[in-house]
């Protein structure tokens, strides 16, 4: 039996990895989850949720270069292992500027300006700067030279590093929204289908309820009494996509019972909970990872939904929903990629999980 199931399981591999965009799919979401782990090593802005605001060069294009002169917090430790995936919960000061020089032991800076009209010139004393003991030292340790390769947005935040960064709110959303709705589906599909009567029909009765409830308006009312944060949208989202689930699996599990290994399973003796576990469940799971697959995509535009409204992650956290929302009126003011850039990513996503889905549909369908 095992080298049968490990047959089926290479012959499917083989049927996948044959599909061009299956594989093309499969790549590009390994890409986005590396990325979005592993943002904070290679992004611009290393603070929690890339929020370093400078209000100074907000709306900037993209290639846009300016130094930064760094001012040490007192505060800032060594780094924490956690840090290096979550951000900076405590950083350094960084201001934009346009020129500098160290007199008597004084630093004076000019802060950036669009106009050469206004030009503040402002001072810092040097001993907040530890490791400045020449001109050399202080340039090599506290002036930096940041490059914004898209450019920055309203408020003067690096654009790469919030979309770099609010990859994790949509890949995050989808694993836990498709985890929830599995779990709740599952458990309701198995008892509808292996047990029938009453407890069939009390299900259908609430799968039906649920279903006839627009999904938006449904994820909105449990926004709304759970409250609006980053966890809440999770629960919400994954609340409302069982109901799928749960309807396939009880026809798969109504046409399985039947069979006659289910029946000597229970010549045997065994109980109902092994039976549907080990006997049933592994034999109806196809049709669910394809419907999870499209679930992962509609989760994703749905958080960025509830997110361009104001009802999904709050600010300060990075969601390409609430980038949109922040930047949709720049579409006419010649600067549209601010809002388009994390449209177009949030597509791409979403498109690459339906591909995956049809082509799980395909591997799965035993007429091919």
């Amino acid at each position: 039996m095992t080298q049968y199931s490990k047959s089926l399981t290479s012959l499917a591999l083989q049927k996948f990895f044959k599909s061009f965009w299956g594989v093309i799919s499969l790549f590009f979401i390994c890409i986005c989850t590396f990325i979005a782990v592993f943002g904070y090593f290679f992004i611009t802005d290393k603070s929690e949720n890339a929020n370093q605001m400078h209000l100074v060069i907000h709306s900037k294009p993209p290639g846009f270069k300016v130094q930064m002169l760094v001012v040490p917090n007192p505060e800032k430790t060594h780094k924490t292992f956690a840090e290096y995936f979550t951000g900076e919960k405590i950083t350094d000061s960084y201001i934009p500027i346009s020129s500098y020089s160290i007199k008597n032991d004084s630093v004076y800076y000019t802060e950036y300006s669009d106009s050469d009209l206004v030009q503040i010139e402002k001072v810092l004393p040097l001993h907040i700067f530890p490791e400045a003991q020449s001109e050399t030292a202080f340039k090599e340790n506290y002036i930096e030279q940041f490059n914004y390769v898209l450019g920055t947005d309203n408020y003067g935040r690096d654009l790469l590093s919030r979309l770099v960064i609010g990859s994790r709110v949509s890949l995050a959303i989808g694993f836990v929204a498709v985890f929830i709705s599995l779990v709740v589906g599952v458990f309701f599909g198995s008892i509808a289908g292996f047990y029938g009567g009453k407890i069939d029909a009390a299900v259908m009765w609430l799968v039906n309820i649920v279903w006839s409830i627009p999904t938006l308006l449904l994820v909105i009312a449990i926004t709304l009494a759970l409250g609006k944060g980053f966890w809440q949208v999770f629960v919400a989202v994954g609340l409302t996509m069982w109901v799928e689930v749960a309807r396939v699996i009880r026809g798969q599990i109504i046409s399985e019972k039947q069979s006659q290994y289910i029946t000597a399973a229970r010549a045997l003796g065994f109980s109902d909970w092994r039976i549907i576990t080990k006997h049933i469940l592994p034999n109806c799971m196809a049709p669910v990872i394809v419907i999870s697959a499209a679930n992962f995509a509609s989760a994703i535009l749905m958080e960025s939904g509830l997110s361009f409204l104001g009802l999904g992650a709050q600010p300060p956290v990075a969601s390409w929903g609430s980038m949109i929302k922040d930047h949709y009126s720049y579409i006419i003011l010649g600067k549209a990629y601010m809002a388009i850039l994390p449209g177009i990513t949030m597509c791409l996503l979403v498109l690459a999980f339906m591909l995956i889905g049809n082509t799980l549909r395909d591997v799965f369908d035993v007429k091919n």
